[in-house]
């Protein structure tokens, strides 16, 4: 016992003879780990950002999207802007008497000016139907919601998103007040409460009226841009994907066999366990070449321990002179390497839960729902690894020391 102490307290004095250097060393083990820890934490909290933006929509959802997607499996045209009419308000209507589904929004979105008083701004509107606040889980803040009679008599009322309300009455209470949107005036009797950004859009900035109102008054078209429908259960999404599609195709007249359909259904619940999925590897992927680094902080170590090998030849050459063995000559120098690589690991883990931690600060600043996250696997796995690297590139200099002939080494100069 007594002599493992000794080895290890000639170790550290070894290392604490030359700090500035001893740092340097360790300084590609220190930049290795504290990467990898800050690639994995902060690529976690983006994850989040993404993941929690999909579920305030809600993963019992499924869309339906005007057009069919191509060979390759990809997004319809709508997806990308074109105009395509193949839905329509009866569709929906239909889509919403189905078992399981708990309600039904569709939507036609268009943009214009907004004006009140002397106070023009360009806005974007959604024409939706009574279902939308059941849907996206989208609580009202002042007034009301416009009722199903509403919407299909074609009433001009308007609903705010909680920025339009600020944007417009500041200091006002807007209900019962009119605006005008691309010269039709409505009545506002609803202002929506705040929900935040989504990966779709920004409900916040929007001004709602009723579908058929955007159709007839607003837009002039007759069919609609996309149907959501709110499934009971997460787990009956497939099941109700496959009664959407048997309800479309008959609908529209798409026989048997035919794969052309023309419309195309997707779902959160996938497309989140998709984007899971690839942002994990991309993070492994930056996690791996980040610890890089660590191997070239290793080959630091190799080349710093072989100087002070060759630096501390007559140290050894006496040390061996008065009974020490080259195990104990191996021992010290594999310490000396793993105390560098321990020391730079430790130092390198608080370095990356520091900067992961700013970077969840500044992100929760700027209202980004940002999750700070720090796994303790990562943590011991980081520190493992640059332990590891101690010994492996350690070896070769304490071997080299354990060899060396103490009368040689006695005459080194």
């Amino acid at each position: 016992m007594k002599g493992t102490l000794l080895v290890i307290r000639l170790a550290l004095g070894g290392i604490f003879e030359n700090k500035m250097r001893a740092f340097l060393t360790m300084l590609g083990i220190i930049i290795g780990v504290g990467s990898v820890i800050a690639i994995m934490s902060i690529g976690a909290g983006a994850q989040s950002l993404i993941t929690g933006s999909i579920q305030k929509i809600g993963t019992n959802l499924v869309a339906v999207i005007p057009g069919g997607g191509d060979e390759d499996g990809g997004p319809p045209a709508s997806a990308f802007g074109m105009v395509i009419t193949t839905l329509t308000y009866e569709d929906a209507k239909a889509l919403e008497k189905l078992p399981n589904i708990e309600a039904m929004v569709a939507f036609s979105n268009g943009a214009g000016d907004a004006v009140y008083g002397n106070k023009s701004v360009g806005i974007n509107f959604s024409g939706v139907t009574s279902g939308y606040t059941a849907v996206h889980n989208h609580q009202i803040a002042e007034g009301r919601f416009f009722t199903e009679q509403e919407e299909r008599s074609g009433a001009r009322l308007a609903v705010l998103g909680i920025e339009m309300k600020e944007e417009f009455f500041p200091l006002s209470d807007p209900i019962g007040k009119k605006i005008r949107i691309k010269d039709q005036s409505f009545t506002i009797i609803g202002v929506l409460e705040r929900k935040g950004s989504t990966m779709i859009n920004n409900p916040d900035n929007q001004i709602f009226v009723p579908l058929a109102t955007s159709q007839k008054i607003l837009l002039g078209v007759h069919h609609v841009g996309i149907i959501r429908l709110k499934v009971d259960k997460e787990e009956n999404v497939d099941l109700v994907v496959q009664r959407i599609k048997n309800t479309l195709r008959y609908r529209h007249g798409i026989r048997p066999g035919d794969d052309d359909d023309d419309f195309t259904i997707s779902t959160l619940s996938k497309a989140l366990d998709i984007f899971k999925s690839v942002t994990d590897g991309i993070r492994l992927f930056l996690a791996a070449i980040a610890a890089v680094s660590l191997v070239v902080g290793g080959i630091g170590i190799t080349n710093i321990m072989l100087m002070s090998v060759k630096e501390r030849t007559r140290e050894i050459g006496l040390k061996k002179a008065i009974g020490a063995t080259p195990k104990q000559i191996k021992n010290q120098f594999i310490l000396e390497a793993l105390v560098m690589t321990g020391l730079g690991g430790s130092m390198g883990i608080i370095g990356g839960v520091v900067l992961s931690y700013l970077v969840a600060v500044i992100a929760n600043y700027l209202d980004y729902d940002w999750d700070f996250v720090i796994t303790p696997l990562a943590i011991v796995v980081s520190f493992s690894v640059s332990v590891l690297i101690g010994v492996v590139f350690g070896i070769y200099p304490a071997r080299k020391a354990a060899h060396l002939n103490p009368i040689d080494a006695l005459r080194y100069e």
